[in-house]
């Protein structure tokens, strides 16, 4: 039997959702009503599949998925129709349902579980491509312990990379968050972040300006005060963007 969470803000759809599951044989370990309390009911349960809605108030499903990363099981989407959300799921092949749900359909979502062999490299995915959509990171889910900090991208000065982490500087004050500089790279808006050397990737509105140490040698100079090195290539990426 399938054991799954399901969590939408809606009663309603949450009552009809249950039910039909269960009609299917579905076994439902979990039912939330928000996207902070369902985080923590799938690190919990482990259900084999979470059925997510998007439309959420504080965090959405995206948002969720995000903070989840790999501890993120299969996920469905449940939504009213929203472009960019369709979009992305388009891009990536990714199941989801539109309400209100139908049992065939919802039916056929379930027999292609089976045939999902890499579901986190598919949520990866999928958050690349609704990235991309939207045309970058607006804002920064940072998920410590129970605390969940939400950094406007405008705010963060630069990433600072450390092995399979990335340290993030912003006028919050400092964070570390479980990924790579190369996957935060291609997360936010190109034209507002800039790779200057293979461990730090800057908010070029916070660059106040860049000294010469010697021959080969460059600094830049951050507005909070803080020296980044610049390699070579970073170098020229930079002179084109800074006059």
């Amino acid at each position: 039997m399938i054991r799954a969470v399901i969590c939408d803000d809606e009663p309603l759809v949450l009552i009809d959702l249950q039910k039909t599951l269960e009609s299917l044989n579905v076994e439902i370990s979990g039912v939330y009503y928000d996207g902070k309390s369902v985080i923590g009911g799938v690190k919990k349960l482990n259900p084999d599949v979470l059925f997510l809605d998007i439309q959420m108030p504080g965090l959405n499903g995206f948002d969720v998925l995000e903070l989840l990363g790999d501890e993120a099981p299969p996920v469905i989407f449940i939504t009213a129709y929203d472009s960019y959300a369709i979009r992305a799921f388009n891009a990536a092949v990714f199941d989801y349902l539109l309400k209100p749900v139908e049992k065939e359909r919802l039916q056929k979502s379930l027999n292609r579980l089976t045939l999902n062999e890499d579901h986190r490299q598919r949520n990866r995915h999928l958050l690349q491509a609704y990235n991309k959509v939207t045309g970058g990171l607006s804002r920064l889910l940072i998920n410590e312990g129970n605390k969940i900090t939400v950094i406007p991208v405008q705010d963060i000065y630069y990433f600072e990379a450390q092995a399979d982490y990335v340290q993030v500087f912003s006028r919050q004050g400092i964070f570390t968050k479980h990924s790579t500089l190369t996957a935060m790279e291609n997360q936010l808006p190109e034209s507002g972040f800039l790779r200057i050397h293979r461990s730090y990737l800057i908010n070029l509105n916070y660059v106040l300006k860049i000294e010469k140490q010697s021959k080969d040698q460059r600094m830049v100079i951050m507005k909070n005060d803080k020296s980044l090195p610049v390699s070579r290539a970073g170098y020229q990426r930079l002179a084109g963007k800074i006059s």
